[in-house]
């Protein structure tokens, strides 16, 4: 695994992103304690709609709880 490029908490999730394995690409990695969830997205998405994935994030975490 690479060293993350970045590492941030969303409440109790735990997002690290680290380089994805083809160019340009980043791999979002979140753990709740409980959950895991890996997706990849590009830089440019993560660079310019990053609120909107941080949204997302905790959407899908809220659902996966009720």
């Amino acid at each position: 695994m690479t060293e993350p490029v970045e590492s941030y908490k969303l409440g109790n999730i735990q997002v690290t992103v680290t380089l994805g394995e083809r160019p340009n690409k980043l791999l979002i990695s979140c753990f709740d304690g409980e959950f895991k969830s890996e997706f990849t997205v590009s830089e440019y998405e993560f660079t310019n709609y990053r609120r909107l994935l941080n949204q997302r994030i905790t959407d899908a975490y809220r659902e996966v709880r009720e």
